[in-house]
């Protein structure tokens, strides 16, 4: 995401990326909201394995859940064919939808062709182990565009564009969203770019974005005058514009908070949760309410991911939460 000391300082420093669990986008009225959550990816996916290992030991939060998605690099590196096909059936089994978290602009995929052409053979192969894919949802290309490769935003919509195209040419069936961070964009950055994809996008005759995700730095709203005025209802104010624009708005719950108190040995499992449920209450207190809740750790914490019924566990702060959040 487009913050310092964020998602992608920490992925880059823990090596973590993030099982997910993802809900049908968007919604009708009345209906409720999508929740996604992930848990952290690290000592080898053990924590994905769990929820196939012991489903006894995550009834609840199941129910509270509609997809389970991971990232497409990590699911086809820590899991062989015979797994994934036990996995990918199970999840039809539990009547749940498969979400992926994918890159579309990246250093090793600079270009729309090349990130499709490696993100393509995993894709295949999970649909050739009995994947149900519902859901791709691309990370930063408007940060690793501007602030990575330094290139233009005019980049950016062209080759975001043509991944899109291609994803949609290729797997029709499957949603495809945005996930760019705040405050580190602000919108100024972020609006520009959306507005200028889906034009591009329209002018190709491929289907826009299915929803545009939020990644908030939290930190920033404590810690960083400048940025700090922004706050909330900056965050809300990205949620109205996506709304006005016929765009699903969704939004990553996680423990800002959590890096700096680990460096300071102060955090616990329970810090995790403490994090989600702050966010969950400054959000909701200037009247957001996203169309997607994404429960999301790539921090290594918690340490455990189930049981559910146990408190400090991943699974037991999605049950929380989504009994305190989400209607």
């Amino acid at each position: 995401m487009v913050r310092l000391g964020g998602r992608a300082a920490c992925a880059a420093r823990c090596g973590v990326v993030a099982l997910g669990i993802l809900v049908a986008l968007g919604r009708p009225a009345g209906a409720r909201p999508a929740v996604w959550a992930m848990v952290p990816a690290n000592n080898d996916g053990a924590g994905f394995r769990a929820l196939f290992d012991q489903p006894d030991q995550w009834v609840q939060a199941r129910a509270r859940i509609d997809t389970l998605g991971y990232a497409d690099h990590w699911l086809a590196t820590q899991f062989n064919d015979a797994e994934l096909r036990r996995y990918f059936a199970q999840v039809a089994a539990w009547h749940l939808k498969l979400g992926l978290e994918i890159g579309a602009i990246k250093v090793w995929g600079k270009t729309a062709d090349r990130s499709f052409m490696l993100g393509r053979k995993n894709w295949d192969r999970f649909i050739a182990d009995g994947a149900q894919i519902s859901a791709f949802a691309m990370d930063e290309p408007l940060r690793v565009t501007l602030r990575v490769l330094h290139e233009s935003p005019q980049y950016a919509v062209e080759e975001t564009a043509k991944f899109v195209a291609m994803v949609r040419r290729t797997y029709p069936w499957i949603q495809i969203g945005d996930i760019e961070g705040f405050p580190g964009a602000s919108d100024d950055e972020l609006l520009p770019f959306i507005d200028a994809l889906q034009a591009r996008l329209r002018a190709m005759g491929v289907r826009g974005l299915d929803f545009f995700r939020l990644d908030v730095d939290w930190m920033w709203f404590r810690t960083r005058t400048a940025r700090g005025a922004v706050g909330w209802a900056g965050v809300r104010h990205m949620e109205e514009a996506c709304h006005r624009r016929g765009l699903p708005f969704s939004l990553i719950y996680w423990a800002a908070d959590y890096p700096s108190l680990e460096r300071q040995g102060l955090a616990t499992d329970e810090t995790w949760e403490q994090g989600i449920m702050y966010e969950g209450r400054a959000y909701q207190d200037v009247g957001g309410v996203p169309d997607q809740y994404v429960i999301q750790s790539w921090v290594n914490a918690p340490a455990q991911t189930l049981p559910d019924d146990q408190p400090g566990t991943f699974m037991r702060s999605v049950l929380d939460f989504t009994a305190t959040f989400v209607k």
